[in-house]
């Protein structure tokens, strides 16, 4: 079996990580992309090689175009082809009441989980078109439940760059649909991983559990098992939807 080959940013820690092993694990070859944490990209890269696929590591801020065309650049260096795109880098600041967010805050999260997620879904595009001469693809955008629920009184910022992201998810479906590429997002709820502790709220997890339909967290390898199905042949006829991974809430 030919295995096919995967890009996903924001792969050291959390839901990327755990996309990289399970993709692995399904016949994938990964492209691990990362910003900071070299050691966390390195320990998913030997879990993908343990699986039998192929693993390079990226370093690139999606934040700064420059890295973006370079990461792009690189990975074109090591594999034939694009087959698909987690679209999963992305940052949150500390809680923050709307009225106290500075321009500078504002600035960072967009040009990350805005700009940075439409020049990378852009680029892979560029690649999977069959009317670019490429042979198609599937992407995923991670968005977040917050799109949908607005995080008031936490980051309000954060929200609106994820319905940014269902937005472009949308818009960037349609375009694409006769070029052999389908573009969906996931929304994640409250998922046990550490970007509630970057964001502030180490124990922002156990404090919203309650308001969960289910009363529990949801798992990384749970929203990674969402990517799965939307990146297979299962879901062939499924595109520009948002699957909400969320325990009901």
């Amino acid at each position: 079996m030919t295995r096919k080959t995967a890009l996903i940013t924001g792969a050291s820690a959390g839901i990327g990580a755990a996309t990289a092993r399970l993709l692995a694990a399904n016949g994938y070859d990964i492209a691990i992309a990362y910003n900071s944490d070299r050691a966390g990209a390195e320990a998913v890269a030997r879990d993908v090689k343990a699986s039998g696929g192929k693993a390079m590591i990226l370093q690139a801020n999606v934040g700064t175009p420059a890295d973006i065309d370079r990461m792009f650049t690189e990975f074109d260096a090591a594999f034939p082809r694009l087959d698909a795109l987690v679209n999963n880098a992305g940052i949150v600041a500390e809680k923050s009441r709307l009225q106290d967010m500075t321009a500078e805050r504002l600035t960072q999260m967009f040009a990350v989980n805005i700009t940075g997620a439409f020049l990378v879904a852009a680029a892979a595009v560029r690649r999977m078109s069959t009317a670019n001469g490429g042979a198609g693809g599937v992407i995923v955008n991670m968005s977040s439940a917050a799109a949908r629920l607005a995080a008031p009184g936490q980051y309000v910022d954060y929200a609106a760059s994820k319905g940014a992201i269902d937005v472009m998810t949308k818009g960037l479906a349609e375009e694409v649909a006769t070029d052999g590429i389908r573009v969906n997002a996931i929304r994640p709820g409250i998922i046990e991983t550490k970007i509630h502790a970057k964001g502030g709220e180490p124990d922002r997890v156990a404090r919203m559990t309650a308001m969960v339909p289910m009363k529990r967290s949801g798992t990384a390898t749970e929203v990674a098992e969402a990517v799965l199905w939307l990146l297979s042949d299962a879901s062939s006829y499924v595109t520009g939807s948002f699957l909400d991974v969320s325990g009901g809430r």
